[in-house]
């Protein structure tokens, strides 16, 4: 979806939600502590634009923006630390995801990848 310098934006493939975005360093880190400060300070910047594009395109009604450090957090990925940021709807948490472990997108990701492509540009 965009690229820092430093840190990127990506779609999940697997989404929570439409429009369920991550962000990440270059920098393999697997903490917080581990990011020198222009990798944090990209890292938030790109995690502030990243809940505005959803905002603007969406209109959820709240965001999930944040991290699991570690295995034992939850982390999917533990030796790579990322940013999960879910737009939420009131309202959203379907018996599909909790009970059938799966969740409902309303939209393909090629069409979410189109829809929020030029607002990161902008």
């Amino acid at each position: 979806m965009h690229r820092g310098r430093l840190s990127y934006v990506i779609m999940n493939k697997f989404p929570y939600n439409n429009g369920h975005l991550m962000v990440a360093p270059y920098r393999h880190v697997s903490c917080l502590t581990d990011l020198d400060d222009d990798e944090a300070i990209e890292i938030m910047l790109l995690v502030r634009k990243s809940v505005a594009v959803l905002h603007r395109a969406f209109r959820p009604h709240g965001v999930n923006a944040g991290l699991n450090l570690g295995e034992a957090a939850g982390a999917g990925i533990a030796a790579h630390l990322h940013f999960q940021i879910v737009p939420r709807w009131n309202g959203d948490s379907s018996f599909m995801a909790v009970f059938g472990e799966t969740h409902v997108i309303p939209e393909h990701l090629r069409s979410t990848y189109t829809r929020l492509l030029p607002l990161f540009a902008g």
